[in-house]
């Protein structure tokens, strides 16, 4: 039996199952948020106020709750003067954060960003939308790689020494988007120190993962204190949510940077909103505050859900395709949501194809890239958090059965 008959049979025996299984966003699944359905209560009709705050009237400050500016300042490792806390979700605030670049720049700038056809430096393979909120504000993404230490230092040092159209670099810090790497020490120090052609360079570290460990903690990096201590007080913008501690859909996004920075924000931010949810603020500092253990208790119920679910894709991949790398590589995450799948050959939009024909979506190939577009066709991100472990060990069986089979079309002599 050759290689292509083989794999097709392999292939159609899991393609005619019926298979309706969905690994294209990293959500969590039913049980992880069951895990802060006291959320909803943490709040009783008697608790309306916090910090001398009445929640329910306009006065509070736009910055956030002095009690939820202290749990998340802990949580980033800087004071509550250095944070700022608003709504779901980081991305919005990120947004907001760069949409006031672009109209006034920030500390250090001359004028908005908009007027200098801004660039900024993202990771590749990265995060879907990064790319598709930068693009649509009007940057100009440059892709650079990543290593085992995070971001590609080097590359990042030529890009922003040389043109002062390079305003920043945004990136995932810790586990990173979709790869799970982290950050090293000193690549940290690098960029917190390094001179650029612009002085208003700034670091945007979406660190959405900080917490979300499957195993021993990795060391994290403090950007706020690395950049004052480095000369550059106000380069460093450091985003958290509570998306994947909490409700997903319903949680806080907050920001960690210089105090000056936070001033500049609260003028913009206060010339369009008397201020954030404050009943929200203060049904997660509540709940969060009384969980046993804190928000590190509340991740280590996390990490029990989904680090299985991990462990399942690592298993059924090298059962499936073996670890020597003929078909395909894949990253084993020390936390995070995601793994990132690296085909030998071209063909990750085969294997995307194949796998919805089956009845197993899966991230479309090219989205972990600006423009959708992967100029090698490898890359696959994996979202193995929301399904039961049982079904993402199928998924991962199928999505095998698929590299093999593109794979064996690939290698058919042409014509």
């Amino acid at each position: 039996m050759t290689e292509l008959t083989a794999a097709r049979a392999a292939y159609g025996a899991l393609a005619s199952a019926g298979l309706k299984l969905n690994l294209q966003r990293g959500q969590p699944s039913d049980a992880d948020l069951d895990l802060s359905n006291d959320l909803l209560c943490a709040a009783g009709p008697s608790d309306t106020t916090l910090d001398g705050i009445d929640l329910r009237n306009y006065p509070g400050g736009v910055t956030g709750l002095p009690s939820a500016r202290a749990l998340f300042g802990r949580y980033l490792g800087v004071d509550a003067a250095n944070v700022v806390v608003w709504n779901n979700s980081s991305l919005e605030l990120q947004a907001l954060v760069l949409s006031f670049a672009l109209l006034h720049g920030v500390r250090g700038s001359q004028q908005g960003w908009v007027h200098e056809r801004p660039r900024m430096i993202v990771t590749v393979p990265g995060y879907d939308r990064h790319f598709l909120m930068l693009e649509t504000l009007g940057f100009e993404l440059v892709g650079v790689g990543m290593t085992a230490d995070g971001p590609d230092v080097d590359s990042i040092a030529t890009l922003a020494t040389s043109d002062p159209r390079v305003k920043g670099v945004l990136f995932v810090p810790t586990y990173a988007n979709p790869g799970g790497e982290t950050i090293s020490a000193e690549a940290a120090q690098r960029l917190a120190g390094m001179d650029t052609a612009a002085p208003d360079f700034a670091i945007f570290a979406d660190d959405a993962y900080r917490a979300h460990h499957l195993g021993e903690p990795v060391e994290t990096v403090n950007f706020v204190e690395l950049c004052a201590t480095a000369g550059h007080p106000d380069r460093a913008f450091v985003f958290g949510s509570t998306s994947k501690i909490t409700f997903a859909g319903a949680g806080l996004g907050f920001v960690a940077t210089s105090v000056d920075n936070v001033k500049m924000l609260a003028t913009y931010l206060g010339a369009q909103s008397i201020g954030p949810n404050k009943v929200e603020q203060a049904r997660h500092v509540r709940f969060l505050e009384a969980y046993p253990g804190g928000i590190d208790g509340l991740m280590r119920a996390h990490a029990a859900l989904v680090a299985p679910k991990f462990a399942a894709v690592d298993e059924a991949l090298a059962a499936e395709l073996g670890t020597d790398g003929s078909y395909a590589t894949w990253t084993t995450p020390r936390g995070g949501y995601f793994s990132s799948l690296f085909t030998t050959a071209p063909i990750a939009s085969r294997v995307v194809e194949l796998a919805d024909a089956a009845g197993v979506s899966l991230t479309p190939a090219g989205a972990t890239y600006p423009g959708g577009i992967d100029p090698e066709n490898r890359n696959i991100r994996l979202a193995p958090t929301r399904p039961p472990v049982a079904e993402v060990r199928t998924a991962m069986q199928v999505a095998a059965a698929c590299i093999r089979l593109a794979t064996a079309e690939y290698r058919l002599p042409r014509a």
